[in-house]
């Protein structure tokens, strides 16, 4: 028997993300201009950078300890309390861990088993069903579009009536990728009253939260949830260090001393170089993400009015850096095949809605974490397209 056929069985119910498949496609274009990534068009902010090569001239260059550095853990607890009003002991409450990518690896790895249930509001970010299946555990998603993609209360317990105690976790994420919607705080109070009345693991995927674009800013599940919350965040987004692997686990103790376990077999510890580049970043730098949240905001407003004349409908993104458009009536639905022709044809490549899941069917994703110059070619050119 060829080694090929002795893999785990549940690989072969996933893929390699069709984001990264669509874009690796596309790149191949000559000239192609890439609206495709969720990574910032930023680069790390100096004084960090500074951090990170001094910690390499001092040595700094060993393990930490599974949880990570307690000066970094306790600069995060610090960060998470001032911002976003959770409280997190250092020692106890926080995992430092590579990426949030890997928090959440770790998180769904320790509490799923087989035939478990999880709960995904769609469209949603398409790392977490594929980890879900590694671990031998069924997706169900809610259909959100009707709603202009928010959760309900009762959206919730129509889910838990069906599926009742099979229900294991659900999984949050906002401001959310790809339709940069986020929730007030009532709302968060109303998700929070709803879910807690159920025994179920609550994982809050919050790695946007520092480009939160409302007044009212960011509130956090785990304000109000903490004893069912695994709260996952990082710095890739807010610092924009995607390449420095930096995440982070905030659960309560009891939930902590199992997920260090998962995590700790994975990786061992994050990179110490990272860790002490995140101490700068989350004191010295803990406002870093307003100065891109203020180009962000420039970028959004710019498609929305270009694409909005273009007969695409879209709700207004609150967070993140994408756009969720709805494709036109009149011209190709099928979203991938709609964007094959378009980066073919004008030299620009979006994500398409499929790449989230079978209720992103008829959206395009467009991340506008790109130079604005890119940006206004880009619309150039699909007026050009559409018209």
């Amino acid at each position: 028997m060829s080694l090929t056929q002795k893999f785990n069985r549940q690989l072969s119910k996933i893929e390699i993300s069709k984001i990264r498949q669509f874009d690796q496609e596309v790149s191949k274009i000559e000239g192609i201009l890439r609206l495709t990534l969720g990574e910032p068009d930023f680069t790390t902010p100096e004084h960090v950078k500074a951090a990170g090569i001094k910690a390499i001239n001092d040595n700094q260059t060993h393990y930490t300890g599974m949880s990570g550095l307690l000066p970094l853990r306790q600069a995060a607890s610090q960060f998470m309390q001032d911002k976003y009003h959770v409280r997190y002991h250092p020692e106890t409450e926080v995992l430092v861990t590579v990426g949030a990518t890997e928090a959440i690896s770790a998180s769904l790895m320790a509490i799923l088993e087989a035939e478990d249930i999880v709960l995904l509001p769609a469209p949603l970010y398409p790392g977490y069903a594929p980890l879900i299946t590694l671990a031998g555990a069924e997706i169900v998603e809610i259909d959100t579009t009707a709603n202009s993609f928010v959760l309900t209360p009762e959206m919730i317990d129509a889910a838990m009536a069906k599926y009742g105690s099979r229900v294991k976790a659900i999984i949050l994420n906002y401001p959310s990728n790809p339709t940069g919607v986020t929730y007030s705080r009532d709302q968060i109070k109303a998700l929070a009253a709803t879910l807690g009345k159920y025994d179920i693991f609550v994982l809050s995927d919050e790695i946007y939260s520092e480009l939160t674009y409302t007044d009212e800013g960011h509130t956090s599940i785990g304000e109000y949830l903490f004893d069912q919350t695994i709260l996952i965040s990082g710095l890739s987004k807010s610092h924009a260090m995607t390449g420095w692997r930096l995440g982070f686990i905030f659960a309560p103790k009891v939930l902590c001393e199992q997920l260090i376990k998962t995590h700790q077999y994975f990786v061992t510890a994050s990179s110490t170089i990272s860790q002490v580049a995140a101490i700068e970043a989350l004191t010295k730098g803990r406002d870093d993400a307003f100065v891109m949240k203020r180009e962000y905001i420039k970028r959004r407003d710019y498609i929305i009015k270009k694409m909005t004349a273009l007969g695409f409908e879209i709700i207004k993104p609150d967070g993140a850096f994408y756009i969720f458009a709805k494709i036109p009536a009149g011209l190709n639905q099928n979203s991938f095949d709609f964007l094959v022709d378009f980066a073919k044809e004008k030299q620009v490549a979006f994500i398409p809605g499929s790449a989230f899941g079978d209720y992103g069917e008829g959206y395009i994703r467009i991340s506008y974490a790109a130079d604005m110059a890119v940006i206004k070619e880009a619309m150039k050119r699909l007026a050009d397209y559409v018209l």
